[in-house]
């Protein structure tokens, strides 16, 4: 495994201004070519009279069908910079886009319907509904996008069985092993063909071998095609991944590219 440090095309960091505009139209040849172009990205919050910087001046591009993995540990800014990743925050202050879209000007409304078809979670609590069978935990994003009953059952089986679970597609999650349940998670994340597989700490909840099998199903699906974000303070998970990001004080600490 040879180790090589990728060096990101990026536009010189720019000071943060407090209230300044969240990006700018840019024509179509400003368009970024990368799946994911983050320039100059800010999070900052405000503290009573006090503003902290959770993100200062990040830049990076991810590719289409990268297998990437952000690592740093607890107040490093890793979580924060998932939750733009997936559109459930916008930044304070840089520009964000996503497969040529400009979300970091984006309204809730807009950033919601990014969600449902550009990115697919992978959570480290598996968020499944008890009550539900596992065809059904599946099938949730094709309801909330509107596709026929007839429809959504074949592509959530689909789904189910490029996880191998077609044999557990009418067991409830407290029928399951957490690798059987975490599998329905990333079925569910896989169903509406979303652009990024983004997984948040995916092993966390998992034993020492069902987190093994778990990235081992990652790299399949890598092999396949499909962009993998990996979101993770654990080394050997992260490892996993062909590119590595380290985030320390909301900054890029290093990227490199391992295998």
């Amino acid at each position: 495994m040879s180790d090589a440090t990728i060096t990101v095309p990026m536009e010189e960091e720019q000071e943060y201004v407090p209230g300044a505009l969240l990006g700018r139209r840019q024509n179509v040849q400003d368009v970024p070519s990368a799946l994911i172009s983050m320039r100059n990205i800010w999070k900052t919050y405000v503290m009573g009279s006090e503003e902290v910087h959770a993100l200062h001046g990040v830049s990076f591009d991810v590719q289409r069908g990268e297998y990437l993995a952000i690592i740093g540990p607890s107040g490093s800014g890793k979580s924060t910079l998932m939750n733009l990743i997936g559109c459930l925050d916008t930044p304070t202050q840089g520009e964000y886009w996503i497969n040529g879209k400009v979300v970091s000007e984006m309204e809730d409304d807009e950033l919601a319907r990014i969600r449902n078809k550009e990115v697919g979670f992978v959570f480290q609590t598996f968020n499944l509904l008890a009550r539900a069978t596992s065809l059904h935990n599946v099938e949730l994003p094709l309801i909330y996008a509107g596709m026929s009953s007839t429809e959504r059952h074949e592509k959530a089986k689909q789904a189910l069985a490029s996880v191998e679970l077609t044999d557990r597609m009418m067991h409830r999650p407290n029928e399951l092993s957490g690798g059987q349940r975490q599998r329905v998670a990333i079925a569910r994340a896989l169903v509406n063909h979303p652009s990024i597989l983004l997984a948040d700490e995916p092993t966390g909840a998992l034993d020492t071998a069902t987190s093994y099998e778990i990235m081992n199903l990652f790299e399949r699906l890598h092999a396949e095609g499909n962009t993998i974000i990996v979101v993770t303070h654990e080394h050997d998970i992260a490892e996993r991944a062909h590119r590595v990001i380290s985030i320390r004080d909301g900054q890029i600490e290093k990227d490199e590219r391992i295998r």
